[in-house]
């Protein structure tokens, strides 16, 4: 009995070791998985890398960008920025009324119809009957609902992240256009050209604070300033052009739909000339901060934009004409 007891002394310790051992394996913490990233090599030799986008970014990053995007708007070195879009305004305020007139002239020896029209395909879908209504959908929600689509179907199907990233930013885009634009017609309170050719309000009046039950039962009575339509595409295109900064073709077609996008709202007596400039800066700024959101170049941050802010005034067509050049 002696030697069965010393024979199974050894054989109870190396079980409690075993066990010991077993128990100090599970306490060890788990490795944390470093987050999925693809980088892409542009043209210039810069490096972008964007994390695995997420279904709800263009919902949870939105509140950082809308401060971000604000801070930019009142940056020390964006000052100058605001205030020439600002400037644009007051100086194209007098010229109104002449250039929806010239606009409208202009339209009409084109063929062009002041009106907007479509056929609705499903009861959801619009399609326009002639070019300037095409023309006027372009800055449309919808037009960023089915180019996001579009984006993230191929994102998905090729797992691009960068696809992806600029879904999700037209999107977020969409949302935070409407936050700004909606933001300052609710203060400005500025009536549509239409609306005010009616009333015989030359220039369109200006109805500051309108209660939200006049606004929600008169809005072209309120909403001219600035262009929702126009701040909207801005936005959107300036997030497409960042996250595909090699394909040049994008910002030269973006722009000049841009152009024919203001042209058709003021023939057709949707907006005015001096609705422009703050939804021109307002897109850029919301897009730009927008598509850098989603990714790190190999400089860590993006350099800084630099911009032009130029009036022209010309004469085309018979007609006087003036515009505001922003180039960035």
């Amino acid at each position: 009995m002696k030697k069965l007891r010393f024979l199974l002394l050894p054989v109870s310790i190396l079980v409690c070791s075993q066990e010991v051992d077993t128990l100090k394996v599970k306490e060890l913490p788990k490795e944390t998985e470093l987050p999925k990233v693809q980088t892409y090599t542009l043209k210039d030799g810069s490096v972008r890398t964007y994390p695995k986008p997420k279904l709800l970014d263009f919902v949870t990053k939105l509140p950082r960008n809308f401060i971000n995007t604000n801070k930019d708007f009142v940056a020390k070195d964006h000052a100058y920025y605001l205030g020439g879009a600002v400037a644009a305004t007051l100086i194209l305020l007098p010229f109104d009324q002449k250039l929806i007139d010239n606009s409208r002239e202009l339209a009409e020896q084109w063929g062009m119809d002041k009106d907007n029209n479509y056929h609705k395909v499903g009861g959801v879908f619009k399609i326009p009957k002639d070019v300037g209504s095409a023309l006027y959908l372009i800055g449309n929600g919808s037009t960023l609902v089915l180019l996001g689509i579009g984006f993230g179907t191929y994102g998905l199907i090729k797992n691009d992240y960068r696809a992806q990233a600029t879904a999700s930013g037209l999107m977020e885009s969409l949302i935070l256009s409407g936050v700004f634009t909606q933001t300052l017609k609710r203060i400005t309170g500025r009536e549509s050209p239409f609306i005010a050719e009616e009333y015989g309000h030359k220039g369109g009046a200006w109805n500051p604070f309108p209660s939200f039950s006049a606004f929600s039962k008169n809005t072209s009575n309120y909403d001219a300033m600035p262009s929702g339509h126009l701040t909207t595409f801005m936005a959107g295109i300036t997030v497409i052009a960042d996250n595909y900064p090699d394909a040049k073709w994008i910002k030269p077609v973006g722009y000049t739909l841009a152009g024919a996008l203001c042209f058709q709202m003021m023939q057709s007596k949707v907006h005015w000339a001096s609705d422009y400039p703050l939804a021109l800066l307002m897109g850029y700024f919301i897009g730009k901060t927008i598509s850098k959101s989603r990714y790190t170049s190999s400089e860590g941050t993006i350099g800084k934009t630099k911009y032009s802010l130029n009036f022209t005034a010309s004469r085309q067509w018979e007609y006087n004409m003036v515009g505001v050049k922003l180039s960035f």
